[in-house]
């Protein structure tokens, strides 16, 4: 399947670049994402002809995206989660709890889809390292400190 890229997608190619992908990747992801359009000879002139604001568009979002990783980067949130004596927490931390965290703490919007928690959530207190995706092309690492929660 042929299509025309919006935005620049990781791993796949820049705004603008004509790519071949499985009908399935195309038809249920990046297509009704907004991240593609099928590459028809309609699709394609109507795309050179508003590939300016496509590009501002996208500086605007990657500008958007590096005013956030000044706050965001090396920073450290503190969470606090029901734990026993060990340090094993009854529950676990997720990628929404760190997400609220960053949002409540720094004043930094992040979503829950932009932390990358790449070996599961968070099981045990201590110090941990996570990371955040915050464009195709900007990543930061994120300091996490999972507390007791006070009797």
């Amino acid at each position: 399947m042929q299509l025309i890229l919006l935005q620049k997608v990781t791993n796949l190619g820049n705004l603008g670049d004509k790519v071949d992908v499985k009908p399935g990747y195309g038809r249920n992801y990046l297509v009704p994402q907004g991240k593609a359009v099928p590459a028809t000879a309609a699709n394609l002139a109507e795309f050179e002809a508003r590939r300016a604001e496509y590009e501002a568009q996208a500086k605007a979002n990657f500008d958007a995206a590096n005013a956030r990783l000044g706050k965001v980067a090396d920073a450290s949130v503190t969470i606090a989660a029901n734990a026993s004596t060990e340090g094993k927490l009854y529950g676990s931390v997720g990628p929404r709890e760190i997400a609220e965290a960053l949002t409540k703490q720094l004043g930094v919007d992040v979503n829950k889809s932009e932390v990358v928690m790449g070996e599961g959530p968070l099981r045990h207190t201590g110090e941990h390292e996570v990371h955040v995706h915050l464009h195709a092309d900007i990543n930061t690492t994120v300091k996490v400190v999972v507390v007791p929660e006070a009797a």
